[in-house]
Formats: structure tokens, sequence, C-alpha cells
């Protein structure tokens, strides 16, 4: 997470918190997580992967920069160890997780090989780290919003991040020093349920009255993927790896 997230903590659960699950899922299958692995989420964010990975009997441990963010995920996984903290800096000491993950947040690091290098330091020798994000936009039904929002401001979509096109990840964890044992893409699809649902996600953060100038090219983009309930339903897709630390 990037600088501001706290002041949109609340809004960020509401509308995209349990968004990722599927990739959660796609990790710990590959990761073959089970009770009492010990595992780290980096970026967590409002704490619903950690609840997962509790409801799966493993002891959760997460971390993110953002103070509001931590808060949310200490009442959502109150079993966890969340702290404040960076993917550079993790504030525990080396070979302490069988299990790192860091989904949907390695492309807001500084550096991601020098975030990746802390997440292997605090992994023990023989475990996991797996990743996951955004797979290109051309797996993206969300792209259209995009577009139209950088064209409204006069810009171009800017080209897609190397974490994000195919065999990026896994290229990012070799050149970390691990064996990758699996990646895949898997579908994210997000929903809204109405218009102002819908605009609400897709704004969120933005100052009102750039949000309000925003909206009609909004609806517009999203109008091919309005559901007969009136509802919006955009299908989209994420890449993930999982990659095991050299005994």
């Amino acid at each position: 997470m990037g600088v501001g997230w706290s002041g949109v903590a609340d809004g960020w659960a509401a509308l995209w918190g349990g968004f990722a699950e599927p990739a959660w899922r796609a990790l710990a299958a590959a990761a073959r997580v089970g009770p009492g692995t010990p595992a780290l989420d980096v970026g967590c964010g409002t704490g619903e992967f950690l609840a997962f990975l509790g409801g799966l009997g493993v002891p959760a441990a997460g971390v993110d920069p953002e103070p509001e963010m931590v808060a949310l995920a200490r009442s959502r996984a109150p079993g966890a160890d969340v702290r404040v903290g960076d993917a550079e800096h993790l504030p525990w000491p080396d070979a302490t997780f069988a299990l790192v993950t860091a989904v949907n947040a390695l492309q807001f690091a500084g550096d991601a090989d020098d975030a990746l290098a802390e997440l292997v330091r605090v992994t023990v020798p023989g475990g996991c780290v797996g990743v996951a994000n955004w797979a290109e936009r051309a797996h993206s039904d969300l792209r259209a919003i995009d577009a139209a929002l950088a064209a409204a401001a006069g810009d171009e979509l800017p080209p897609d991040g190397d974490l994000r096109r195919p065999g990026g990840l896994e290229e990012l964890l070799r050149d970390g020093g691990l064996d990758v044992t699996g990646a895949g893409l898997v579908d994210v699809p997000w929903s809204a349920p109405d218009d102002d649902g819908l605009l609400r996600g897709v704004l969120l953060g933005e100052d009102p009255e750039e949000a309000a100038a925003a909206a009609p090219a909004v609806l517009a983009a999203a109008r091919p993927f309005r559901t007969a309930d009136g509802g919006y339903l955009f299908a989209n897709r994420f890449r993930y790896a999982v990659a095991r630390k050299r005994p």
C-alpha cells in the first residue's frame, strides 16, 4: 500500500477487501498450506487474507505501512500478529515463517527486488514465497474504465509493468534465488451492486469534485458490463507464482 491508503481503509475493506480471494486460494493450494504452517502476509491491507488463513488453522502474521489498514486487520483477524511496517524492512527475525505472501503489494515497494529479498530473509529454508497481482490489462474488463479515465484526463494508459506480464513473477522469484514450484492465472471477478457502488469503488480516494467530474466517463465505459439487476460484473485475472527457498 502507498501513502494515503489509511484515509480510505474503510472504503477499501467494503468495496475491495475480499476481491482477491481466488488468488489467496491458488497461493494456499500451490504452497500446500495446512494447519500449523506459520505464514506472513506482506502488504496485508485490511486483513481479509489473514482471516482466510486463520480459517485454515494457519498461525498468521501481517504487515502493512498504513496504520488504519493495520487497525482494521487486527479487528478482522484478532488472532494474527499484525504490525506496521513496509516490505523492505520486515520487523521479524530471519527464518521465521514457512510461507510468506504478497498479494497485490510488491508493485508498491520502492524496489521489488529489495522487497523480495526481505520476504526471502524471513522465510525458513525449504519454506515458500508466494506472490500474486493483477495480470496484464488484456485480462481485465476494468481496463475499459482505466482507459476512459485516462482519455478524459488527456492521457494514455501506461504500459503493463513487468510483474503483470507473462513470466514476470517467475523471473522475479528466480532472480531472488528461489525455485519456482507453481504459477498460473486465476479469475478474480469484481462486482458492484449499482451505479453508486461502481463509482465509489473505481474512484476510491478521489477528491469529491474530481470524482463527480469523472463519473459520466466511468458510467459510459461500464455500460457493457451492466447486469440485469442493475449492478455490474467485471471479469479480471491475477497472475500468481509460488517458489521454494533452498535449504
